[in-house]
């Protein structure tokens, strides 16, 4: 099976397997029904048909389901700070991210694992902005200099203000959302250029499937309301939130994106939603911690997602090892090549280490190569009489080799090289100082940090930002 943007795709599901699953979470909306910890939700679903009972249990009939996939839009794009476009999500093309929150940073110069912040939280994004096949950025870390009821108003500064790229972001409330759209309309224009080129998405997190916490729901109205684009994500682990087998855990997690599609569709029809790209997940039930590269949860998300034609936000290049090792660098080429088989749109979490729990720079730099290296094995083959060089292979012979000639010159640049893997034999590397990935890779970041320079925000949008986290710190004081 060929995409439509001619990278091969990888299909696992049949579409029989898909449409059951599908049915499934259905069933369990209208049947079961979830709970919504949000009066003003509850209102908009009982005034569409929903059937509410025990106060906020609610039945969620099929046909809103319908109707909802019937206005979602099936595209979106996100803008860079400069107002172009930049990612096109949709079809089977696939753009990469890092991730937000980490509570720990393997620090690349000396190798400690330790709290991170605001110092760190900028150089991930000046790092971010300098690699090419980084594509939007979270923040990265959960900064501990700051104080915390605030502390994602300042990631949202370090993100707007050290890199032109587009955004993903994460607030601990709706107040810090509200705060996080000012920002970004400061920096863009206003509110009707933010809505039409948005520059920024904001990731929701949701406590489960079954049970739907206010502040998510508050921020799904806010966002659809201003029709800005929104994940609706809810967690779902296996054998704790969700039932253990895969097929019970896909039914439950995509029963609770549908509800955030809903609503999203009944408070303001055709405002741009973005579901969950992946899920599944369950307790590893020998140590009790959820991993992130469960192989068996691979490519159904983003099957469901596909068929139903919705935007999609879904993670890898990460790992469960506590360092960027061995372990690290096979779980991150893994769940990238996987995201890029599955047509992923929105890939996050690049540079996970600890199941979520410590980022890294270093990964996230072998991850930018990682990254090139499969679009590269997956790009477009070119075969003419050029490439073919049937000609040259005449004139060369049996006898003769190709070092000297001039399509040896004028093509060697075609081919794929490396900028962080090693490919030199055993004495060059020597020369080099013997060193391995994880070494080379901290020198890169190092290199980058001092020499990339991102284009800041002009003086007077800085001073802007800066009042309305002044603002924020005041009120929790």
């Amino acid at each position: 099976m060929i995409s439509e943007n001619s990278h091969p795709a990888f299909q696992r599901l049949s579409l029989q397997q898909i449409q059951k699953l599908h049915d499934a979470a259905l069933e369990i909306l209208e049947r079961t029904g979830v709970r919504l910890h949000h009066q003003p939700a509850i209102n908009i679903l009982k005034k569409a048909g929903a059937d509410i009972s025990e106060g906020n249990r609610v039945r969620i009939p099929a046909k809103l389901v319908e109707n909802a996939l019937n206005t979602v839009p099936k595209q979106l794009t996100l803008y860079n700070r400069n107002g172009e476009p930049a990612i096109p999500i949709g079809g089977h093309r696939t753009f990469f991210g890092t991730g937000s929150d980490c509570l720990n940073i393997l620090d690349h110069r000396t190798g400690e694992r330790r709290k991170p912040t605001l110092s760190d939280v900028i150089d991930g994004m000046t790092l971010c902005d300098a690699l090419p096949n980084i594509d939007f950025v979270m923040c990265m870390f959960l900064p501990v200099d700051v104080p915390t009821m605030v502390a994602d108003r300042y990631q949202m500064y370090a993100m707007l203000n050290y890199t032109s790229k587009p955004i993903m972001y994460v607030t601990t409330d709706l107040a810090g959302c509200m705060d996080a759209v000012e920002m970004a309309q400061a920096v863009v224009g206003g509110a009707q250029v933010l809505r039409e080129r948005p520059l920024a998405g904001c990731y929701i997190n949701v406590t489960n499937a079954m049970q739907h916490n206010e502040e998510a729901l508050q921020k799904l109205l806010y966002l659809s309301e201003k029709g800005l684009p929104t994940t609706y994500i809810p967690v779902a682990l296996g054998g704790a939130t969700a039932p253990i087998t895969i097929a019970g855990n896909m039914a439950i997690w995509h029963a609770g994106c549908i509800v955030g599609l809903v609503l999203s569709q009944l408070n303001r029809p055709g405002s741009p939603f973005i579901t969950s790209g992946w899920g599944a997940s369950a307790l590893d039930m020998r140590t009790t911690v959820s991993p992130y590269t469960e192989p068996e949860k691979q490519f159904i998300a983003q099957e469901l997602a596909h068929y139903n034609h919705l935007p999609m936000f879904a993670f890898g290049g990460f790992s469960d090892s506590k360092v960027a090792d061995q372990q690290a660098g096979i779980e991150a080429a893994l769940t990238l090549m996987t995201n890029i088989l599955a047509g992923s749109h929105l890939v996050h979490d690049i540079g996970y280490l600890e199941s979520g729990l410590t980022g890294s720079l270093v990964q996230v730099l072998i991850c930018n190569e990682i990254i090139d290296w499969i679009k590269t094995s997956l790009a477009e083959v070119e075969i003419n009489d050029q490439t073919l060089a049937l000609d040259i292979i005449d004139e060369v012979g049996p006898d003769g080799d190709f070092l000297n000639t001039d399509h040896t010159l004028k093509h060697f640049r075609s081919r794929w090289y490396p900028t962080l893997i090693e490919r030199g034999n055993h004495a060059q590397w020597l020369e080099y100082g013997g060193k391995d990935l994880g070494q080379r890779a901290a020198e890169q970041v190092d290199k980058l940090l001092n020499d990339h320079q991102p284009e800041t925000l002009p003086q007077d949008i800085q001073k802007r930002l800066q009042e309305i986290i002044q603002i924020a710190a005041e009120k929790h004081n």
